[in-house]
C-alpha cells in the first residue's frame, strides 16, 4: 500500500500523479507563526511506503518542512520514503570557489539521503559530476529528463525550428531533443560574470530563416535567455520562442525574457507558474513503478 504526501504547493501536480499511479493522496497541512517557524501535519496513520511530492524552488523554508514532514513519517509508520522533487535545489555549488565556501550540494544530498530511500528528480543542475548519487548517496537517487517531453510539445508547434541552446553545457540535452524531433540545433558560446550579468556569442549560421526555440533546464534571473533572444535578434531572427524545464523567474526575470524579444515561454509544471503547460506526470508515474 502506498500514499502521496503532496505539499500545498505542488498539490495539482500530485493530484494528476496519483491519479495515474491509482493511490491515494493526502495533503501536507502547513502552518506558518508569526516568526517564521513552520507547523507540519500529517495523517495519524500511514502505509509503509510514502511518496512525498514538493519542488524545492525558494528552498530554505522548504527543506526544513521536509525534515519534519519526513521525522514524522518515520514515527508513524512509514518503513520507506521516496521524494518526488521535480526541482531540486542546491546542486550548483559543488565545490568551493572560496576557502570556507559551503559545499552546499553535498550537505544538502546528504540531508536528503538521511532521510528518504528514494530521490526523484527533473534535469537537476549538475555540472562536474556525472550522476545524482555522487551528490545524494542512496542507491535510488534518480536523475529523469524532460526531454522527451519537451520534444513531443515542440513538434506539435512547429513543423520545423531551430533549437538553440545557451552554453556548452546544454548541448547534449538539446542536441538529444533535436535528433528526436528531427530539428536542427546549434550552441551558443557563454561566460557568466555575476548573478545577472553574461557574455554570450552565437555561432555563425543563418538564424533569419526559421524560427528559433532557446532551451534551457531552468530561468532564474532571465538574463541567460534574455542575452540568447537578444543576439538573435541582431542576427535577423524575428521568431524567438523559450522552452525550460524549471520556470524558477525571480524578481522581474519573466517579464525581461519577454521584453528582450521571445514572443512565448513554455515550462513544464516542476514549478506552477502561468508558462507551466508541458506536463511531467507520465515521466515520473513510470519512474515509481519502475522503483516500486
Amino acid at each position: 500500500m502506498m500514499i502521496i504526501l503532496a505539499f500545498p504547493d505542488y498539490l495539482s501536480q500530485a493530484q494528476r500523479l496519483a491519479a495515474r499511479l491509482g493511490i491515494p493522496l493526502a495533503e501536507v497541512v502547513l502552518h506558518h507563526f508569526p516568526d517564521g517557524e513552520s507547523l507540519v501535519r500529517l495523517p495519524s496513520s500511514l502505509p509503509e511506503h510514502v511518496i512525498v511530492c514538493r519542488s524545492l524552488n525558494q528552498p530554505n523554508d522548504k527543506l526544513i518542512e521536509l525534515l519534519l514532514c519526513a521525522t514524522t513519517a518515520r514515527e508513524l509508520g512509514a518503513k520507506r520514503l521516496t521524494l518526488v522533487t521535480p526541482y531540486l535545489s542546491y546542486m550548483r555549488q559543488d565545490i568551493a570557489n572560496q576557502p570556507g565556501e559551503a559545499v552546499s550540494q553535498r550537505i544538502i544530498g546528504k540531508l536528503l539521503a538521511d532521510l528518504f530511500d528514494d530521490v526523484l528528480t527533473v534535469d537537476p543542475h549538475l555540472h562536474r559530476i556525472s550522476s545524482l548519487a555522487q551528490a545524494i548517496p542512496i542507491k535510488n537517487a534518480i536523475s529523469l529528463t524532460a526531454a522527451n517531453e519537451i520534444g513531443i510539445f515542440l513538434k506539435q508547434q512547429f513543423k520545423h525550428a531551430l533549437l538553440l541552446g545557451p552554453d556548452s553545457e546544454s548541448e547534449q540535452w538539446v542536441g538529444a531533443i533535436a535528433d528526436s524531433i528531427g530539428f536542427d540545433y546549434a550552441i551558443a558560446d557563454k561566460n557568466r560574470l555575476g548573478d545577472k550579468q553574461v557574455e554570450m556569442r552565437l555561432p555563425d549560421r543563418d538564424f533569419g530563416s526559421q524560427p528559433v526555440v532557446i532551451i534551457d533546464d531552468m530561468a532564474s534571473t532571465g538574463r541567460t535567455l534574455a542575452k540568447a533572444a537578444g543576439l538573435l535578434q541582431s542576427a535577423g531572427c524575428q521568431d524567438i520562442y523559450t522552452v525550460v524545464t524549471h520556470a524558477l523567474f525571480c524578481d522581474d526575470a519573466y517579464d525581461h525574457i519577454l521584453n528582450a524579444g521571445v514572443k512565448t515561454i513554455w515550462s513544464t509544471d516542476s514549478i506552477d507558474h502561468p508558462s507551466s503547460c508541458i506536463r511531467l506526470g507520465a515521466l515520473l508515474a513510470n519512474a515509481i513503478k519502475a522503483i516500486s
